[in-house]
């Protein structure tokens, strides 16, 4: 089975890259929307303060070790199925690290 929202960002993957090399100095969390259709790039700290505990300690590890690396954290929200997946990307590729 295939992953829908890793799609979704493949499908939008220039877009996602430009919003984020936009602001890249403060090496945003990128959030795409896949019923509106909207990119957003949010600071990290203030996206991290809207996540439960548990997934507040899983973004700032995969932030920490993702940005020494040169890659960035992207979300994919899906409101009706009430999820939020994260992926952590390569900047040169649409891979998964």
């Amino acid at each position: 089975m295939s992953d829908q929202y890793y799609s979704a960002i493949q499908e939008q993957w220039t877009n996602i890259c430009g919003l984020y090399m936009t602001y890249s100095s403060k090496k945003p969390i990128m959030l795409y929307d896949i019923h509106e259709k909207k990119i957003y790039a949010y600071p990290y700290k203030e996206f991290k303060a809207e996540l439960s505990e548990k997934s507040q300690v899983s973004l700032e590890i995969d932030y920490k070790s993702t940005s020494v690396r040169g890659g960035m954290i992207v979300f994919v929200r899906d409101d009706i199925e009430r999820k939020l997946v994260s992926y952590v990307m390569n900047i040169d590729a649409a891979t998964i690290q």
